[in-house]
């Protein structure tokens, strides 16, 4: 964190941030969201499960279980795999993600019916996850280098005084997006929702999140995520449970040699 983040962060904390939005509503945005990112790191390596829930424009439901892993990796992004676990004919696929923090992010799809990993292409990051209102891009790290920040508005959303930023995809060929509208609590940093605008500026999606829990005296993390397509009425709904930190996880255990080698 620079210096002039620094201070700008300090502002903000101080309850004196009104006046620095004004006078530079993009410096201010980038500040908030680099005290989002400092706050959410540090934690190592993590597990959890969930469950995905897809239902469709009929409000018809679909259930699946997964297993997901992070690792934090010094100099560069995270890295995640995120395991199928039920029901048996998605059993066992798996996505592996490595972030980049000023890259492409490398992500790879194992389907265990062909035996065969898939490299997901930049060019189809803004593509659907196994059938789910989130996309590849979605499922990848939002690391804080590939976006532009500005700080619109405070606001509050269900009892939580918020900022609300507005983040744009730096690499707009292959982003799904034109901008994010980000809330964010002013008491902890925490996104409670995010809505997504698609290439023509037309509202995409709309995520919402809730049930934060703090974890280790420092980690804030949710137990429901939604995202919700207003253009086609379909929505995904996860539900994340059993979080552990610090389980061990090291660089191989988050490598392509792992997928061919899941049961």
């Amino acid at each position: 964190m620079t210096l002039k983040i620094s201070l700008l962060v300090f502002t903000i904390v101080s309850g004196l941030g009104q006046q620095t939005a004004v006078q530079d509503p993009n410096a201010f945005g980038l500040a908030i969201a680099t005290e989002v990112d400092r706050r959410s790191r540090g934690y190592g390596d993590m597990q959890a499960e969930l469950f995905m829930i897809l239902r469709n424009s009929r409000g018809q439901e679909s259930r699946r279980r997964m297993r997901i892993q992070n690792l934090e990796v010094k100099g560069d992004g995270d890295r995640s795999l995120c395991i199928f676990l039920e029901p048996p004919d998605i059993k066992d696929t798996a996505l592996l993600t490595h972030e980049h923090p000023k890259a492409e992010d490398d992500q790879w799809l194992y389907m265990p019916a062909l035996r065969r990993v898939k490299r997901i292409s930049a060019a189809n990051k803004a593509s659907s996850f196994v059938g789910s209102e989130f996309s590849y891009e979605d499922i990848g790290g939002q690391q804080l280098e590939k976006y532009s920040y500005r700080y619109l508005d405070q606001e509050v959303l269900d009892g939580n005084d918020c900022f609300v930023i507005e983040r744009r995809p730096l690499d707009l060929r292959n982003s799904g997006y034109s901008r994010e509208k980000v809330w964010i609590d002013r008491s902890e940093y925490r996104i409670w929702k995010v809505e997504y605008y698609d290439r023509k500026g037309s509202l995409l999606k709309t995520l919402t999140i809730g049930g934060y829990r703090l974890y280790k005296d420092r980690f804030w993390r949710p137990d429901v995520m939604e995202m919700v397509n207003h253009q086609t009425g379909k929505s995904t709904r996860l539900v994340w449970s059993e979080y552990r930190f610090g389980v061990g996880l090291e660089e191989e255990d988050l490598s392509t040699n792992v997928l061919l080698r899941i049961r």
